[in-house]
């Protein structure tokens, strides 16, 4: 399947025609292996479940599949900051180590990475995207880590990367023995906000592993050739079986989707390079275009190639060529749905994108009642021109405590486009995720998924939300 392009689809021949346009761009970022062939992105994947609720509620699930490894896991976050999602995984750390002495196996292999620890950490961080290693003796001290003496069965090692002034590695993925991968919107981190986590298997591991490879770990060349092949996915057995910790109470936005019986369906890989550059332009000039990475990309093609209806989640929306994208959707009679939060992190957007959320939605509400206008009183020689409906909703936690698990944002990142294409992933729709940060996405082409995914979400978020905006009540 990476050998050629799938002709019949019609936003993946666009993208790929948009990626070999600036390929040369693209082979300046860091990973770079697919600039000049964006097709060895394309893979396919086995569905295995998708989780909502908190961040706990994820790494209930993420947990256990750690401590079923058999050679290897993977760990790639950005924030990492003492929580009870941390002692979980301190906890399963512990488990893993004990069953490998105990069964007298050869030690497993554990890579952390992460971005941000700490205001001071970022601020003194080398700019190598070598990054930086921490020793053993700061995995207790630093990190909340149980020490090297404390777990003799496992061979680790712990690595940040984080590039001045703004670029933090946003990906959150999760791989176990090369076989299962799993893809949370949530960090190792104490925030109590809507998640969401989707687990895989299949053809699609090999290119988390191959990202991982040759960023995080450095042993690939960047032409996504792995050098590091001491075993191969094909060698492995069967997927570990992605359970839920039985001692872990469920928060209450907790549900879970089985997808295990759905079909192996075709998908898209989709890495953002981080860019130091911020690209930002004055008020009075017109907004700088964001770097063509392969997420940002897909995700214009993939807007502009929309016919009937957009649904986005996502916690912030400060991006301006995402926003004009959804204006130009909607005035081609494409229905929008936009669930965000209205006060989610207000300082890091305004040193990154010099506004907020809810000034960009009043914007775009403001630009959506002004083409609706035109539209009305078009010159009645004219077809009619249909305008799309518009509604915008944001976050609101419902009346329990937090003590009961109640998400209080909404932190999960998603786009469903025609309920044919999802996009989940790390990347919001805000500056910082367009223009300066690493992000990871993947695109999947299943109605099946989208139908599922988008009612589990819609069900959870009932008694969650109050209406910003809706065109069909104005």
């Amino acid at each position: 399947m990476a050998g050629e392009m799938h002709k019949d689809l019609g936003v993946v021949g666009s993208w790929w025609q948009a990626m070999m346009k600036n390929a040369a761009a693209n082979k300046t970022s860091d990973p770079n292996y697919f600039a000049t062939r964006p097709e060895l992105l394309q893979t396919e994947a086995n569905l295995e479940l998708f989780v909502v609720g908190n961040g706990d509620d994820v790494y209930s699930h993420i947990c256990p599949a750690i401590e079923q490894a058999q050679q290897e896991v993977i760990l790639i976050t950005c924030f990492w900051a003492r929580s009870s999602s941390l002692d979980m995984l301190r906890e399963s750390l512990r488990a893993l180590s004990e069953q490998v002495m105990a069964k007298r196996r050869s030690k497993v292999r554990v890579f952390i990475g992460f971005s941000s620890l700490s205001a001071l950490q970022k601020l003194f961080h080398t700019r190598s995207v070598a990054g930086s290693i921490y020793s053993g003796s700061a995995w207790t001290t630093k990190l909340s880590l149980p020490g090297p003496e404390e777990l003799p069965g496992l061979d680790i090692q712990v690595k940040s990367v984080f590039v001045l002034p703004f670029s933090v590695m946003h990906p959150k993925f999760v791989i176990i023995d090369r076989k299962l991968v799993l893809l949370p919107s949530c960090n190792v981190s104490w925030e109590s906000w809507f998640e969401g986590c989707i687990a895989l298997s299949g053809p699609i591991v090999k290119q988390f592993v191959t990202f991982w490879q040759t960023f995080w770990a450095r042993t690939s060349s960047n032409d996504g050739n792995p050098d590091d092949v001491s075993f191969d996915i094909s060698d492995q057995t069967k997927a570990v079986v992605c359970t839920r910790r039985a001692d872990t109470q469920p928060g209450a936005a907790y549900s879970i989707v089985a997808l295990s019986h759905l079909p192996p369906c075709y998908a898209i890989f989709l890495p953002s390079p981080h860019h130091a550059w911020p690209r930002f332009s004055f008020p009075w000039q017109k907004h700088r275009p964001p770097p063509s990475t392969p997420l940002n990309t897909f995700v214009l093609e993939l807007f502009e190639s929309a016919s009937s209806t957009i649904y986005i989640q996502t916690p912030n929306v400060t991006s301006l060529p995402v926003l004009s994208s959804i204006l130009r959707m909607l005035r081609r009679g494409v229905d929008v749905h936009i669930l965000t939060s209205e006060k989610l992190m207000i300082l890091e957007q305004l040193v990154t994108a010099g506004t907020t959320t809810s000034r960009c939605i009043r914007k775009l509400i403001k630009l959506y009642k002004r083409s609706n206008s035109i539209s009305v009183h078009s010159d009645e020689e004219r077809l009619p021109v249909r305008i799309g409906k518009l509604k915008v909703e944001y976050y609101e936690s419902k009346g329990c405590s937090q003590q009961d698990g109640e998400p209080v944002q909404t932190h999960l990142k998603l786009t469903i486009v025609d309920e044919e294409w999802t996009i989940l992933g790390s990347g919001n729709l805000d500056r910082a995720s367009w223009y300066t940060s690493q992000e990871l996405g993947v695109a999947f082409k299943s109605r099946e998924l989208a139908k599922n995914v988008h009612h589990l979400v819609t069900r959870q978020m009932e008694g969650r939300t109050k209406i910003a905006f809706d065109s069909a009540f104005s």
